[in-house]
């Protein structure tokens, strides 16, 4: 389903989170920003950050994607590719993907396909690969 991406996730979700107290970690400050920010704005390391702490799957899972998908062309000709966003993509739970089986499914065609990844993200890869695809719900 296409969103708009100049509304932020807390206009998407319909919820402002509280500002966090002052004594807590660089990354609840950080996650906090982020969900302020449109969608249209964040980078993938931003993406990444938010899809590693579960922070709004519904709709940062379609975006992340989408940004694999088209940088997937990029890394077969050598070109850098963002394996904090694979990553944080790809270690998302059975649970997170059964809202995603369309998605799930484009996911490991993308994944299949890529060489050379370092080996932090490919042992990773490999699991997400080997994970039995979700039921359409």
């Amino acid at each position: 389903m296409p969103v708009d991406r100049s509304l932020s996730l807390e206009q998407l979700e319909g919820q402002r989170w509280p500002d966090p107290p002052e004594d807590t970690t660089s990354m609840v400050k950080n996650v906090h920003e982020l969900r302020r920010r449109p969608l249209g704005e964040l980078q993938a390391h931003e993406l990444a950050r938010l899809v590693g702490q579960n922070v709004g799957l519904h709709w940062l899972l379609p975006l992340a994607v989408e940004i694999l998908r088209d940088t997937a062309a990029n890394q077969a000709d050598g070109d850098w590719y963002d394996d904090d966003l694979l990553y944080a993509v790809v270690t998302r739970g059975a649970d997170a993907w059964g809202h995603f089986p369309a998605l799930a499914r484009d996911l490991k065609e993308i994944v299949a396909g890529l060489k050379n990844l370092s080996r932090y993200v490919k042992t990773e890869v490999e699991a997400f690969l080997a994970m039995p695809l979700p039921d359409i719900r």
